[in-house]
């Protein structure tokens, strides 16, 4: 026996005499993006032959008629051809409600975004503790409330609308219904294809019953789907990596399978934990591969490539969720993180000590979900998990599936939904250890030709028209919902998925015929679609968001009315303001400005928005802390040597530009782990040097983990200044938390005024006053609001626990006169300390 360490476990490996052939990974192979395509069998006699107006290209299909891989079909076996296949369960119908349309009203998104209600629409607020400061603490030392299990939702996959409400909602779409009508009746031929051929969505998602390694009773089936191979062979420490022992036979559709009976002695005749790889004749040559489905795959120490492993524990090592999965919340609070750098000490940190430290503290600083990258295993560290070789494998470096599981399971006794960063737009050009050149041809998952390979992040792209892409794809997305529990997904690139474009070199200006074009790739779109329904139908809590910089309109609305189907856009226009604006001089900043960027999103789509993501503290960009205070930050942040006008200024705006963001940005709030309390520095994942394709070489960083950790010692300090930021941060969520402000359907933005460099709005019982003005603070300075009452100070920016200068009296009430103010019909009086947020609470 032979041990491979896996972050802290240590997995037992079989090691016999033989040896894979391998080869070294190139350059372009460690990088992000590549991918190749291979060429589809013929289609199947009786799939998609019959054509109208509305069908386009015949869909390959590894599957048909009498080989259709449906679990209960009636048949395991691939390889029958005489029999027709039974019929797969019908979907349940269900009966579609009419909902009344309603049509969005023209607003004047700078000065009042959403719907503006009533005071007579809001239910009361709660007195305000002294700025929710005292409760804090207390979050996770008290315990988590027990989760209240309420009616399981049934879980049914949608029939296809009419798809016609998208029209009501958005009337400038008419001009554009040729073509989501087309989008809309390829979605519907798919989803009818699926169900007569496969037995529905339901049926057809679980190609992981039937792909891969599966075992039953009498042993197991290895099953693969590669149409170019010419011969092919399960090798393995199992059986000595003999090509000989166990070649595998093939269906006319390119699926290869062997089925190995148990041992006399009943054990299973690969061992669980051992080596596999699929050893195939391909036009490329004789090479070995992980499987497709592969549930679980290692690099062992001191070697290149990774081994496929057999992933199949006992019972008793099998571990048993214990926690019901929470509810989706109306608003959602994400702590973006990832595992491998959440330790402060330069190092990967494991599954198990994110589940004991950072979950505590998540939970702590008051956010609702955990949304986790570099889960899907990817063989170059530092792609941050975005160039993925192993689609089903969750990544080895931090730990095995069960340690994954543990984590998942005590995030959700914490209330804490778990997010996971999926990557379905693109896939690692890694031949070595994923599916580019799987079988040797270009044309496999992908498109072929230039199509196929996204030049900038040289990476492979998926063709979305292929049968067998969409029941990976599928399957892929169902496997995590449903072995892991995870509650939902954050969609990588989906912008690059939905036009042929990418993106890339493109200015989006809103015109909808940059949208709906001979640009937009239709198929992906489907795709996209038919991943909504399963998750919604199947999961009726999971949470998708969909991360797009187009603006795509209809990206946030139901797919039975028209649209994409997404929970969430990701606002990624908000973090680019910010960078732009922290380039320029206060005196630069408009108030307009900012207030039009926060609230310039869709009406009836929901946003989630974030002031900077993991993608601003990559190594050549900075952080909205770095950005402010620089230097300073090395020699100024302890609390027993006097301040700089920079880091002053650094810290007042790094929490207004936080509060403001969450404030009017939409519905959801991301922030990237360590930048609530201004991590300092930026991330750089260990590397070496790098030779480019011009001779030049790149310095690399001694593959040091210095700068790939996060330093939450730092934020826990309380003698450094990054305590304070990170209180606010914790402050503002539970304020949140207290009043729903995201989601409340009142918001107005009374006042935007240039030269006091204040911005004033009303959200649900709250009153946010922002003044920007690096040095005039104004008295008696008279706010607008809409609700009659006593308000009191509920957040302040300038609180001395928060790193500030403790201007004003919290004890202060502030009652409201009928004096008509910034076209609101009452106002009060308040003391506006420069570069300051407060929020004020009705109380009564």
């Amino acid at each position: 026996m032979a041990s491979f360490a896996v972050s802290g476990a240590t997995l037992g490996l079989v090691r016999a005499g033989g040896g894979g052939a391998s080869s070294a990974r190139s350059g372009a192979e460690r990088r992000r993006g590549g991918g190749g395509v291979v060429d589809s069998p013929p289609p199947p006699p009786l799939l998609f032959r019959k054509k109208d107006s509305s069908s386009r290209a015949v869909l390959s299909c590894a599957g048909a008629t009498g080989k259709v891989l449906v679990p209960g079909s009636g048949s395991d076996d691939l390889l029958t051809t005489d029999e027709p296949a039974a019929a797969g369960p019908a979907q349940p119908e269900e009966e579609e409600e009419e909902e009344e349309s309603q049509t969005p009203e023209d607003m004047d998104q700078t000065a009042e975004a959403n719907t503006t209600v009533g005071a007579e629409d809001e239910p009361e607020s709660p007195e305000p503790t002294q700025g929710i400061v005292e409760t804090l603490t207390d979050a996770v030392t008290k315990g988590v409330e027990e989760l209240v299990v309420e009616e399981e939702k049934p879980r049914v996959i949608p029939k296809p609308g009419d798809g016609q409400k998208i029209y009501k909602i958005d009337p400038m779409l008419e001009d554009f219904r040729s073509h989501l009508d087309y989008r809309y009746s390829e979605y519907k031929r798919i989803r009818a294809a699926i169900d007569q051929h496969e037995g529905g969505l339901d049926a057809f998602s679980r190609g992981y019953e039937k792909l891969g390694f599966t075992r039953n009773a009498e042993g197991i089936t290895y099953r693969e789907w590669a149409p170019g191979a010419q011969s092919a062979a399960l090798v393995g420490d199992f059986n000595n990596w003999n090509s000989n022992a166990d070649t595998m036979t093939r269906n006319e559709y390119g699926v290869w399978e062997i089925f190995l009976p148990n041992n006399t002695d009943g054990s299973p005749a690969i061992p669980h934990g051992s080596r596999v790889k699929i050893r195939m004749d391909t036009p490329s040559g004789v090479k070995d591969s992980i499987s497709a489905w592969i549930k679980f795959s290692v690099q062992a120490p001191g070697e290149i490539p990774y081994n496929g492993i057999y992933y199949d524990p006992p019972e008793e090592e099998k571990f048993v969720f214990q926690h019901p999965q929470p509810k989706q919340p109306k608003s959602l609070r994400i702590y973006e993180s990832h595992i491998g750098m959440s330790s402060p000490e330069p190092k990967i940190n494991t599954y198990a000590n994110f589940r004991d430290e950072v979950l505590p503290r998540i939970k702590k600083l008051g956010y609702n979900a955990v949304q986790i990258m570099a889960i899907q295993e990817h063989s170059y560290y530092a792609s941050f998990g975005y160039h993925v070789t192993n689609f089903f494998a969750p990544s080895s470096r931090f730990g095995t599936p069960e340690d994954l599981k543990s984590l998942i399971d005590r995030a959700h006794e914490l209330g804490l939904l778990v997010l996971m960063d999926i990557v379905h737009s693109h896939s690692s050009n890694n031949t070595l250890d994923g599916l580019n050149g799987f079988d040797g041809t270009d044309t496999h998952y992908f498109h072929g030709g230039p199509r196929g390979h996204h030049w900038m992040w040289d990476s492979r792209l998926f063709n979305y028209g292929s049968w067998e892409v969409l029941r990976f794809l599928l399957s892929n997305a169902r496997w995590w919902l449903e072995e892991y529990k995870f509650d939902g997904f954050r969609f990588d690139g989906v912008t690059s998925m939905m036009y042929t474009h990418h993106g890339l070199q493109v200015t989006f200006t809103g015109n909808y015929g940059e949208y709906f074009g001979f640009a937009t790739d239709v198929d992906a779109v489907v795709y996209l679609m038919l991943v909504n329904d399963l998750i919604h139908g199947l999961y009726p809590d999971a949470v998708a968001i969909g991360e797009d910089v187009s603006g795509m309109p209809t990206f946030c609305i139901p797919v039975q009315d028209g649209g994409v189907g997404f929970d969430y856009r990701l606002h990624m226009a908000v973090a680019d303001k910010w960078i732009e604006l922290l380039k320029q001089s206060d005196e630069s900043w408009k108030m307009g400005d900012i207030v039009h960027t926060l609230t310039n999103r869709r009406w009836a789509e929901k946003c989630v928005t974030y002031a900077e993501s993991h993608d601003q503290a990559l190594v050549g960009d900075k952080t909205i802390a770095f950005w402010l205070m620089d230097k300073d930050m090395y020699d100024f942040m302890a609390l027993d040597r006097p301040s700089t006008p920079r880091i002053d200024r650094g810290i007042a705006l790094h929490k207004m530009i936080r509060l403001v963001t969450m404030g009017l940005g939409g519905e959801g709030y991301l922030n990237f782990m360590g930048n609530e309390f201004g991590h300092p520095e930026w991330i750089d994942f260990p590397r070496g040097p790098q030779v480019l394709p011009n001779g030049s070489v790149l310095p690399g960083n001694n593959n040091s983990y210095d700068k790939c950790r996060r330093r939450f010692d730092l934020g826990d300090a309380d003698f450094l200044r990054y305590h304070g930021m990170q209180e606010f941060d914790q402050a503002m969520h539970h304020l949140e938390e207290r009043y729903g402000f995201m989601t409340s359907e009142h918001q107005y933005v009374s006042r935007k005024h240039e030269e006091d460099k204040v911005i004033i709005f009303e959200r649900g019982d709250l009153v946010f006053v922002f003044n920007f003005h690096w040095s005039n603070s104004f008295f008696d300075y008279r706010v607008g609001c809409s609700k009659p009452g006593k308000y009191k100070v509920a957040l302040d920016s300038d609180d001395g626990l928060f790193g500030g200068f403790s201007r004003l009296d919290h004890g202060v009430d502030y009652f409201t006169t009928e004096h008509p103010h910034d076209n609101r019909p009452r106002s009060f009086s308040v003391y506006a300390p420069s570069r300051t947020a407060v929020v004020y609470a009705l109380t009564e």
